[in-house]
């Protein structure tokens, strides 16, 4: 015969339950808040971890957050993750995130800097083209499609200079050794790439001399952003960690080879939407008006 309980027995027993129910909650550890982090230009998982491993370790340490490495395979994928709730952090380039912003509305975190990051216009040093002026009707070389530093940072330098873009010389798209091996066999008059890829191409060719026709300012900063339902606990957990824990950081980063490019920089918390207005007049040189899709 099961027993009958009063009011009272009954107030009792949850009583007791409610105090165990706290004190188990006391004695297990809190569960840690997973943050998903993806980066725009990398595919595959081993390729994430060998650069970004070391930096996923320091932003747990720093956080107290649980941090997981999520590879996307392009700027698509990683809008649609992150509108989906897949992702919570991205790192971007200033190319990517104008676009970005306009369909996923990120909030931004921190803007990672990048010593030295300009565009280049280059030439042969013995060549036939002696100044900007010469480029006129000639071919001239750019990179990736849409990159903010082989495409459309060398396109607003020769604007700048008065050089309107696949108007007054002909713009064709080449892989980067692919461009240098053409601009000496003569079938193209320059080429447009940053800073440290000029410097590739001057040990990819040693025997051959070049010469910078024109200098961009220097670009916005890759971006680290955040998906726009975030908690602002957690966001402001994130930004105070860079602010407070930059080396820590930075030194985590560096363990990536490729993330060599970052060497020197900082990570600069006063960062705001306006501050890539610059990107958008580039992206209105090559003649594309609305950021509502990646250029391709």
């Amino acid at each position: 015969m099961l027993p009958v309980y009063t009011a009272r027995g009954r107030n009792m027993i949850r009583t007791v339950i409610a105090a165990l129910a706290l004190t188990i909650a006391s004695v297990l550890p809190a569960v840690a808040e997973t943050l998903k982090f993806a980066v725009t230009d990398i595919e595959g998982l081993e390729a994430l971890q060998q650069e970004f491993g070391g930096f996923e370790k320091a932003l747990e340490k720093v956080t107290g957050l649980d941090v997981e490495l999520f590879p996307v395979s392009s700027r698509t994928s990683a809008v649609e993750a992150m509108n989906s709730g897949q992702i919570d952090l991205v790192l971007t380039g200033p190319a990517e995130y104008v676009v970005m912003k306009e369909l996923a509305e990120p909030k931004i975190v921190v803007a990672w800097q990048r010593p030295d990051y300009f565009a280049q216009i280059a030439a042969l040093s013995d060549g036939p083209i002696r100044s900007l002026e010469d480029l006129k009707g000639k071919k001239v070389s750019f990179g990736s499609v849409g990159s903010t530093s082989q495409h459309l940072g060398p396109a607003q330098a020769l604007t700048d200079a008065g050089l309107n873009y696949n108007a007054d010389y002909e713009a064709v798209i080449l892989a980067r050794n692919v461009a240098a091996e053409a601009l000496i066999r003569g079938d193209i008059a320059a080429i447009g790439l940053n800073f440290s890829h000029l410097a590739s191409v001057r040990k990819a060719f040693p025997d051959t001399a070049f010469t910078v026709l024109a200098r961009g300012r220097d670009l916005p900063n890759d971006i680290l952003v955040a998906r726009k339902d975030i908690s602002d606990e957690v966001l402001q957990k994130v930004r105070v960690a860079f602010v407070e824990h930059g080396k820590e950081l930075m030194d985590g980063v560096l363990q990536g080879e490729d993330n060599q490019k970052f060497k020197g920089g900082f990570f600069l918390s006063d960062v705001k939407d306006s501050d890539y207005d610059y990107v958008r007049s580039m992206y209105r040189t090559i003649g594309v008006d609305t950021f509502k899709d990646f250029v391709n």
